[in-house]
């Protein structure tokens, strides 16, 4: 069902623009997000963070499950995703694995939404690893398996690295949420289909090697192969301004 997801998007600046909207939504209450690259580990990874409230572990998992959302409109301001499917669709589409790190005022929580580790358990069915750190310390005993799981099969194989991201939140405000992508897309060259190095305030879709693809590259707008100016188009509707971000992508500010 997650390869099935992947198929929603055929353009890979549309995935990334369901995980801006998600941020967007009245309920988050995000003012800025942020899109980057980064190299974990020696892989190209992509990661989202936005510094609104955060998620309880029950949002986490009824963000990570499938076709489910209770998503409501605050005042005029409706929410984009209605269907709940927005996170699965894009991140799948981006890369094969994504870990969720996210931060209330009284609860951290990390998800795991891995095609990667279904396959490694022989998973029959979809399974989410979830784990939350309660800040009056009543965790949950079930959590061990969770956090087992994604120590072995995500990016960060210690508690103290998951911390780390956790508190890699907090350069953004008190509440927030940050999003890991990774095991990227390639193209039929073995390459990431985004160029993280031709623009170090942009992300670009890859042009192929072949003279026929520069032609095109070159008669296209912008918008078709710049991150940066594909997201002016969107957030523009909703009043969004732009400026450089750190790590070769750029911040979103409502």
């Amino acid at each position: 069902m997650l390869t099935l997801k992947c198929n929603y998007h055929t353009w890979p600046f549309s995935a990334i623009a369901e995980l801006i909207d998600n941020a967007y939504d009245p309920d988050v209450r995000a003012k800025q997000f942020w899109v980057d690259w980064t190299r974990i580990k020696g892989l190209d990874c992509l990661s989202f963070m936005d510094n609104g409230e955060g998620m309880t572990r029950a949002r986490l998992y009824k963000m990570l499950s499938f076709g489910y959302s209770d998503k409501k409109a605050v005042k005029d301001h409706v929410p984009v995703g209605i269907y709940g499917n927005g996170f699965k669709s894009g991140s799948m589409r981006l890369g094969k694995d994504a870990i969720v790190f996210t931060k209330t005022r009284d609860s951290m929580s990390i998800g795991l939404l891995s095609q990667s580790y279904l396959q490694a358990v022989k998973a029959q069915q979809i399974m989410v690893p979830i784990l939350t750190f309660r800040r009056d310390g009543q965790n949950l005993a079930e959590d061990a398996a969770s956090l087992e799981a994604i120590l072995t099969h995500s990016l960060f194989s210690t508690e103290k690295e998951l911390f780390s991201e956790l508190r890699a939140i907090g350069a953004a405000g008190p509440t927030g949420t940050r999003i890991i992508v990774w095991k990227l897309r390639t193209t039929l060259s073995g390459e990431t289909e985004f160029d993280f190095a031709a623009d170090k305030y942009d992300i670009h879709i890859r042009a192929s090697g072949s003279e026929r693809s520069r032609e095109r590259r070159a008669m296209s707008p912008e918008s078709d192969w710049s991150l940066r100016v594909s997201a002016h188009a969107w957030r523009c509707l909703s009043d969004c301004n732009l400026g450089p971000g750190g790590g070769g992508g750029f911040v979103c500010t409502s």
